[in-house]
């Protein structure tokens, strides 16, 4: 069975897409710890991210990166974490959070409830940065 990265890069459920490539995607998270949390995922469906080819290891953090300077400049935290922790999706990805101090970065924290307008505005302003880089 797919997970559900994998449904949503199918298009069988919805997800807000900041980025994307042949062997990558972005998209925002719908509990998000902190305004901006973006998933960089594989399109490949791999559980551990040790088990990815040197390759596909280097695309999915060439495009984290790509993904998180995007979030600095639309969000301007203090720094943009980049977490590999995967135990609520079997599916490779790399969590990108906006956060200015460390106690931020506990998913205890996720906001589970937050409105769809807001993740809407979230994506919006992350590819508003990815436009204001190339000019």
């Amino acid at each position: 069975m797919p997970s559900v990265f994998t449904r949503i890069i199918n298009g069988e459920i919805p997800g807000r897409f900041v980025y994307s490539d042949d062997e990558v995607v972005a998209f925002l998270t719908i509990a998000p710890i902190n305004p901006g949390h973006t998933l960089v995922v594989t399109r490949q469906e791999i559980d551990l991210w040790t088990d990815l080819s040197p390759e596909l290891t280097a695309r999915l953090f060439q495009a984290a990166q790509h993904v998180a300077r995007a979030i600095d400049r639309a969000f301007k935290p203090r720094k943009v974490a980049a977490l590999v922790v995967g135990l609520e999706v079997p599916h490779v990805h790399v969590h990108l959070v906006p956060f200015n101090v460390e106690a931020e970065l506990r998913f205890d924290r996720a906001d589970h409830g937050v409105a769809p307008e807001q993740l809407d505005e979230a994506a919006r302003r992350i590819t508003a940065a990815f436009a204001d880089a190339e000019q």
